[in-house]
Parts: structure tokens; sequence; C-alpha cells
């Protein structure tokens, strides 16, 4: 019997991860154009982030930047001779970043498992609603951690488990579009990091929309739509979606929960 290869895993692994990136930076790219404007459940997130920003940071870096709105508001809140940061792995996130703030920000287009910057030059790492598009969290949090000075901050919004659950109830079908890691998970990943201080907090989000059709509109307008399965839908399945939906109605339209958690970490 032939020996299996003991590295044939990690290339099918390693092929896996960047097919993934790339259905990532693919989907966001196509997204970047009318982000801004469908992206209101994001930019509620966000201002729990800025809550929490310190007095002062010479070098700070918004991860997984988007169109920049984060990154310029970060810019603003900071002295004019701070240096700010803006990575996305998303070529077209980063046109609109550009195009929308100009080169006043350090634009990066890189993944935040492998950040193209030095050891221990960050005073502040800025993250909302990326890191769980990230395959490997233990490694995008070792290389925040890598990036900031010691005593340096992260502050990082993501997804838990329960995200999207009434569009999952909708579609009879698992509304996470990744698997999302719990709290406990986190913990252990920002432990295993090496991260002293750690606070993890978790919060329910929910926001409203008036029909199915606005509700999709702001999950995949957002770029969120890169792990279906490609299978088409038909009218009929939208309308028992719809119809589905409909039966969670409140009185403030249809509601959709986003399971957030908040990591304030110190390097």
């Amino acid at each position: 019997m032939t020996a299996q290869p003991s590295h044939a895993i990690d290339i099918h692994t390693d092929q896996r991860d960047r097919n993934w990136r790339a259905r990532v930076a693919h989907a966001f790219s196509r997204a970047a154009p009318h982000y801004r404007e469908r992206a209101r459940a994001q930019q509620a997130m966000a201002e729990r982030l800025l809550e929490r920003l310190p007095e002062r940071a010479g070098a700070v870096l918004d991860l997984g930047c988007g169109p920049g709105d984060l990154a310029a508001e970060l810019a603003k809140r900071f002295a004019a001779d701070a240096t700010i940061h803006g990575l996305d792995l998303a070529p077209g996130m980063l046109t609109e970043a550009r195009r929308r703030h100009g080169e006043t920000i350090d634009w990066l287009c890189a993944d935040a498992a492998d950040l193209p910057l030095p050891d221990g030059g960050l005073d502040l790492v800025v993250s909302n609603l990326a890191i769980q598009w990230c395959s490997d969290l233990d490694a995008v949090l070792a290389e925040v951690r890598r990036v900031l000075r010691p005593g340096g901050r992260a502050l990082i919004n993501t997804l838990a488990p329960g995200t999207l659950s009434e569009v999952g109830q909708a579609w009879q079908r698992p509304a996470a579009l990744l698997g999302f890691h719990d709290a406990a998970r986190h913990r252990r990943a920002v432990h295993a990091a090496g991260f002293r201080g750690v606070e993890v907090t978790e919060r329910i989000e929910r926001f409203h929309y008036p029909d199915l059709a606005a509700v999709m509109t702001s999950i995949k307008g957002v770029g969120a739509q890169v792990a279906r399965d490609g299978a088409r839908l038909s009218r009929a399945d939208v309308a028992r979606a719809a119809r589905r939906f409909e039966a969670l109605r409140n009185e403030d339209g249809l509601p959709v929960s986003y399971h957030l958690l908040t990591l304030d970490l110190e390097r």
C-alpha cells in the first residue's frame, strides 16, 4: 500500500483557502460601488468601535476597510500627523476608497492573515465586520498582535452564530454564510495569540426592512453572497420565502438580526 504524502492535506487546504479568498475578493469588489448606501447595518455597528477609541494614536490600521469610510473617520479623530492604513482583500473596495477619500490614507491590498506591515509598529488596529470572512481566525489574530506595539490595542467587531437567523428561517436553509465562531472560540484564539488584555462583549443588533427584496439587497449588496451554493432560485422559491418572512414582520418591518461580538484587546 502506497503511503499518502504527509503534506497532501495541507496542499488541498491551501488551495481551498486561496479559492475562498478569491471569491471573497471578487464578491466585495463587485459590491464596492453600491456598498456605502446599502451598508446601513454595518455603519451602525461601526459606531460601537468608535465609542471605544483611545484619545491618541499615532499609527492606525483599519483592517478590512471596504470603501474607506471608517479609515477616513479615524483620520479625522486622530492628529493630522497620524499615519492611517486602510487594508482590504478586495481591489475594487480600495479603488472606491481612493476615489472617495484620496491618497492621504495608505491603502493596502492584502490578506488579513499576512499583513504587509512591520512588527510592533501600530498603536491601534480597528476592524469592523471583516474577520468573519477569514478562514483562519488564529492566524489573523496572531498577525494583529504582531503588528501592534506593546500596550497597543485592537478593537474588532465580528459576527457570531445566530446572525441572519430570520433569513435562514425564511429560506429554510442555514443562514450563516460562514461557520461563524462563538465568543468562547474567539476568547481561545485571542489568548493563544498572546493578548494580555481581553474583553469580549456580545449583543444583538436588529435592523428592519420593508420587504424581502430590501433584506436581500442589504446582504448581497455588501458582498455577502460569496458562500451561496450557486443554485438558481425559482419565482416560487422566492414567493415562499417572502411568505415565511412576512410571518416575522413587526411594526418596524421585517427584522434581520446580527449577533455582534466586540473584541477589545491589549497587546
